[in-house]
């Protein structure tokens, strides 16, 4: 048993974080030893850290591509289906082909466990040391990151799995093989004890660090905003009041998921919430803006660099963020074919859609059966015909051949898609669609069949579009080329529209606070907010009218960020609806610059590229099937062991 407990940790952490340890075979092998080499470890400042930062390892990455990130689980981006071919099998999970004993790079549930009992472990046994210098302060900061870690890790369980179980501190070595093989725990249980730990935790911790070694070390603010998240998400009619899940308990017949529902749930949201954004503002934090020679807001570079900016220069919207490992992947994918990248990590159609037009209006309301769009006239909204001149706004963003020098600057060339012109700014920061200015290769970009940009081959966008959203504007796969940015986690623009969502479930008549938050967001977006003054446009009536118009601003504004998208639609219960069917994109074998829908030729068509199915079980990944096999009080989750 001591082996299970420390030999298997010391093989999966310290073997992959202390490669300087030569002895570790030796040490491993000899029985009277664990215990000793805790101590050596802990006796080492470099080791202590070493192990802590192990601990971290499993925080997820920003960047994750391949078969990792959840954005493309959601309706936001699209990497090319002829990538499936080469390991991709998160697109094969778009399609519907997952089950329990599929492959899941994060495979959290087998690996966050042994995080989380390293992170007790570490508890248990890091102490000061005044020759190594680690101070009693240094120590109860550090004792509560690796709290915070637990909390955090169990979180993720919870989000991805629903029923988990809920281990709180090491097993006893010599306890039978029974007591590790604990039930799942009700879900609310398990938020209850998260949310206790994270706010407890917060009361230890600093809001913030002077020390830029510590960069990317959890702060009282990380905790309170992992927090928030997951009250959200814990108020949502996904987990608060599922009648679907009313027949599924643990092995012990108790039920996972309440199936009333309960709306203290969106108080606690509520409250949660503003407890983050007060903490966060009282210490300095902001959204981000940079602004025009005028002292105008500049929409464009204000939503651009909020990504791309480090705290230290000045981007105070960041509430937690960890160096990341791969924009060199995501960035290289989402490069045009025929600049040097990969070229087929794209968008959905839906995304293209989803963003208003620069008057603040939704461009579509929605979908006819036959998948056509609906499209308010009232935004100026057309999809049919090409632009006569170029357009030009204040910005001093430089992507269609600007001057960094000039407020006015073009955002569309002419002879551009009516679909792509008069959009909102946050639209040409995440977009890049066919025939738009591609400033490093000094072109438009081509993503016809046969040109430079486009297909038949795999590597180029199966639907007209491209991820622009985080891709640095001077990554350059050619010459190696990859600017710096921080990997955002949390982010306060992201708190504002949680905070507006939660009290108009709680509280819908106070809507002068819920627009307060919402129209923070719509102004840093250059867009008209919802008002009755001059230029600014009607407040949607009611709650559902509201409930949307915030949906709406999220689907927006936290685009292709964190897999928010994907959490947002399993837990608003819009799988069915929006997942399973029909993905729609331009035609992708299109030659001709043409939008005539009986040219087979025609680029600007719509056309489906994609068939996706959701079902019901698609809400939640799978428990692994060996986790299953190892561990007979665990129960699979709903759907999963019935075909549909």
């Amino acid at each position: 048993m001591k082996k299970t407990i420390y030999r298997f940790l010391y093989l999966s952490l310290i073997l992959l974080l202390a490669g300087g340890m030569s002895s570790c075979s030796d040490f491993l092998d000899k029985e009277p030893d664990d215990q000793l080499t805790l101590d050596m470890i802990f006796k080492d400042k470099t080791r202590t850290e070493d192990w802590l930062a192990g601990v971290y390892s499993n925080i997820p990455d920003t960047y994750w591509t391949y078969a990792r990130g959840m954005d493309p689980l959601g309706d936001d981006l699209a990497p090319s289906t002829g990538w499936l071919q080469f390991g991709w099998n998160i697109i094969g999970k778009q399609q519907g082909n997952w089950n329990p004993t599929s492959d899941w790079v994060p495979n959290y549930f087998n690996q966050l466990p042994k995080r989380i009992r390293a992170a007790y472990i570490f508890i248990d046994n890091v102490r000061a040391n005044e020759a190594q210098l680690v101070t009693e302060q240094e120590v109860q900061y550090m004792k509560a990151e690796a709290r915070f870690l637990i909390a955090y890790y169990y979180y993720l369980l919870l989000n991805y799995y629903g029923a988990i179980p809920l281990q709180l501190g090491l097993v006893d070595v010599n306890a039978p093989a029974s007591e590790l093989m604990i039930p799942q725990k009700p879900f609310d249980e398990v938020v209850d004890w998260i949310d206790q730990e994270l706010v407890a935790v917060s009361k230890i911790l600093p809001p913030y660090y002077n020390e830029s070694k510590k960069y990317g070390r959890v702060t009282s603010i990380a905790c309170l905003a992992v927090r928030a998240r997951m009250l959200l998400f814990a108020a949502s009619p996904l987990v608060n009041g599922n009648s679907d899940y009313a027949n599924y308990t643990n092995s012990e017949g108790t039920p996972i998921f309440n199936s009333t529902p309960d709306a203290s749930k969106w108080a606690k949201a509520v409250k949660a919430n503003m407890d983050l954004i007060e903490l966060a503002e009282k210490n300095g934090h902001a959204l981000y803006y940079e602004y025009l020679n005028n002292g105008e807001i500049d929409p464009f570079l204000s939503y651009q660099n909020m990504l791309f900016r480090k705290f230290n220069e000045g981007n105070k919207e960041i509430l937690f963020a960890r160096n990341p490992a791969e924009t060199w992947e995501y960035d290289r994918h989402a490069q045009p074919r025929g600049t040097g990248g990969n070229g087929g990590m794209g968008v959905t159609q839906s995304l293209v859609d989803a963003f208003f037009m620069k008057n603040g209006l939704p461009a579509i309301t929605g979908y006819n059966a036959n998948g056509s769009p609906i499209i308010n006239t009232a935004s100026g909204y057309t999809e049919t015909g090409f632009s006569t001149a170029e357009e030009k706004r204040n910005t001093k963003w430089i992507e269609v051949k600007g001057n960094r020098d000039s407020d006015s600057n073009p955002v569309t060339l002419a002879d551009t898609y009516n679909m792509y012109c008069n959009r909102e700014p946050r639209f040409y920061i995440s977009v890049l669609y066919n025939e738009c200015w591609f400033r490093r290769e000094n072109r438009t970009t081509r993503f016809y069949s046969g040109a430079w940009d486009g297909g038949p081959t795999h590597d180029a966008p199966q639907n007209g579009y491209l991820v622009r959203k985080k891709v640095h504007p001077d990554h350059d796969p050619r010459n190696n080329v990859n600017p710096y940015r921080p990997g955002i986690l949390f982010r306060l623009g992201e708190f504002y529209l949680n905070y507006a969502e939660a009290l108009n479930e709680s509280e819908p008549s106070k809507t002068t606070e819920i627009l307060f938050y919402l129209n923070k967001i719509r102004e840093r977006a250059g867009i008209p907010m919802y008002g009755a003054g001059e230029g600014q446009i009607a407040v949607p009536s009611g709650q559902d009218a509201m409930r949307e118009a915030i949906r709406r601003e999220r689907r927006v504004e936290l685009n292709c960020e964190n897999g928010t998208r994907w959490d947002d639609i399993r837990r608003w219960k819009l799988g069915e609806k929006l997942l399973n069917g029909d993905f729609w994109g331009m035609n992708f074998s299109g030659t001709d610059k043409s939008d005539d829908k009986n040219n087979d030729k025609a680029f600007f068509v719509r056309k489906v590229y994609q068939k996706r199915v959701f079902t019901k079980k698609n809400y939640w990944v799978p428990i692994p099937q060996d986790q299953i096999d190892k561990n007979p009080n665990l129960r699979q989750l709903p759907f999963w062991e019935t075909s549909e």
